[in-house]
């Protein structure tokens, strides 16, 4: 299976319009992020919105602020004292359904924002601080009604380990996607699971079992609730971030398939590479980098079609960081 799932179309993200460089923020400029669309954007066809400009506001335009009020956190303009929350709620409600049609892969927002801001937006009170409280309203909306999308803001993705972690789930959830889209059996469902075993390995041991369980018992299991709590499980395993004693233990187990083929020389300088791992001295591409090595010259199939070791595309150069 391909990092892409073996799919040529590109993979359609949503995205907030002023990271594209459009100018639709209030003071009519923008927040063109390079690394989105010269980087990612080699991979990914975006699927651009602006929920305050959609909504039929100008640009440039009056600011709007995250208000706490009785009825609880409203949108307002405080120099006009005009209440936005009622049609930002239910204009994100409407496109937000309309993105689920998309076939969306992922989303990336804009932080900060009163709109699209994920998390830590602020709140003002009356007469108070703000605080870091709050999310856009948009954002709300849309981590509500698609809580198994992939989705991230561009200040996090700076984070090397937040940015490897958001692609990582993104092109996995687009290999589900493919799956569901597909006349799919169980056995597809066994095979799919079985080529992301290491991953799940890597994120979370629990959900490993779990969702190991859930297969072994998926013909008891009506199909489309199959479905939900497969997908539902899968994404919520990704998102636990994969740390070095878990990737350590992993790069173990598939060392032990090696053992009769390597000699003593060639074992060592293996351990020594995972070693270094995982006490910080070189990044994960390296131990992996080798074991890819005797995977082709053993021809370990069950190895070489484990996602783990191709997660996402190469040029990204995601694991020369983590």
């Amino acid at each position: 299976m391909t990092s892409n799932g073996g799919e040529s179309r590109p993979i359609r993200i949503g995205i907030s319009r002023c990271l594209l460089g459009e100018q639709v923020r209030y003071d009519g400029g923008h927040k063109l992020d390079r690394f989105i669309t010269q980087t990612l954007g080699q991979y990914f066809e975006w699927i651009s919105v602006c929920p305050e400009v959609e909504l039929g506001l100008g640009t440039p335009r009056e600011t709007l602020r995250l208000v706490q009020l009785e009825s609880g956190i409203g949108l307002v303009m405080p120099k006009s004292g005009r209440d936005w929350t009622r049609e930002m709620t239910a204009y994100a409600k409407t496109r937000v359904a309309q993105l689920a049609g998309e076939d969306l892969a992922g989303y990336i927002l804009k932080s900060d924002s009163p709109s699209c801001g994920m998390e830590r937006v602020r709140v003002y009170a009356p007469g108070g601080m703000p605080t870091r409280k709050g999310s856009g309203l948009f954002a709300y909306e849309l981590l509500r009604q698609l809580p198994d999308l992939p989705i991230e803001e561009e200040g996090r993705l700076s984070d090397l380990r937040l940015r490897e972690n958001w692609v990582e789930r993104v092109f996995a959830y687009h290999r589900l996607r493919i799956l569901w889209k597909s006349k799919w059996t169980i056995g597809d469902l066994v095979k799919f699971h079985t080529v992301h075993k290491l991953v799940l390995m890597a994120h979370s041991p629990k959900a490993f079992g779990d969702i190991g369980r859930l297969v072994a018992g998926s013909k008891k299991t009506p199909r489309q609730e199959l479905r939900r709590q497969y997908q539902a499980s899968f994404m919520a395993a990704l998102k636990v971030p994969a740390t070095r004693g878990r990737n350590t233990n992993v790069l173990q187990h598939m060392a032990g398939y090696f053992k009769k083929q390597l000699d003593d020389e060639s074992r060592r300088e293996l351990q020594e590479q995972i070693a270094d791992y995982r006490n910080g001295y070189v990044p994960l591409i390296v131990p992996v980098t080798l074991i890819k090595h005797y995977v082709r010259r053993f021809g370990v199939g069950y190895l070489a079609g484990q996602v783990y070791l191709n997660p996402h595309p190469k040029e990204l150069a995601l694991l020369n960081h983590v």
